[in-house]
């Protein structure tokens, strides 16, 4: 009787949902990435409504012809939606935060949370890689209040990439790369704004048109 009440037990346990809590250390690095991000999203807000009403802004983001916020925020790139793309930081950056203090708090959540949530920071890794894209290539000129962003966004993906892989929350066939990009994630995360920055460089000039 105790071995078949222990087998059923077993069997429930095998059978009930995976669930998955992230590690206080992964969680303190979203609320702080998440905070980061909204913060600077809302100063582009700031930044776009002065614009729109001719108002100095609070903080100033002009830093010489070729790095400033102005010619990006009134682009058609700069609002996509016909809203200014602050708006999406504003409201998306409260989701790592919120993953974070969820999971600090104790709470374990099914792997399609997890999936979703993941699905986001994707979104948002490939929407900043697409806005440097048109930044230097199209417009020639670079947003620094965008670029803090895209700072924060690119480590926010690796990292919550190679998390959610070496967890399993992806599959178990996942686990073992997602253990090499979470170890590599600061080495990968570097190459990425290596990539950016030559981009920059190459196109724009962007270390002498501080200066200019």
């Amino acid at each position: 009787m105790v071995t078949s009440e222990t087998e059923q037990l077993n069997d429930s346990q095998a059978s009930s949902p995976r669930v998955f809590r992230a590690s206080t250390g992964i969680a303190w690095y979203w609320i702080v990435s998440g905070l980061l991000g909204w913060m600077v999203s809302f100063l582009l807000f700031l930044e776009y409504i002065g614009q729109l009403k001719n108002e100095d802004p609070i903080v100033n983001c002009t830093f010489s012809v070729v790095v400033s916020c102005v010619p990006n925020l009134l682009s058609p790139g700069g609002n996509l939606l016909g809203f200014t793309n602050s708006i999406f930081g504003i409201t998306l950056f409260t989701g790592p935060v919120f993953a974070a203090v969820s999971s600090l708090a104790g709470g374990r959540m099914r792997a399609w949370y997890w999936r979703v949530y993941l699905g986001f920071i994707t979104a948002a890794f490939l929407f900043v890689h697409f806005l440097a894209y048109r930044s230097i290539f199209e417009y020639g000129v670079l947003c620094p209040w965008c670029m803090v962003v895209w700072l924060v966004t690119i480590p926010l993906f690796w990292a919550t990439l190679g998390w959610a892989s070496a967890q399993g929350v992806l599959g178990d066939r996942l686990r073992h790369a997602g253990e090499i990009i979470s170890s590599w994630a600061w080495v990968i995360t570097i190459a990425n704004y290596l990539v950016i920055a030559v981009a920059a460089q190459l196109t724009l000039e962007a270390v002498q048109s501080l200066f200019l």
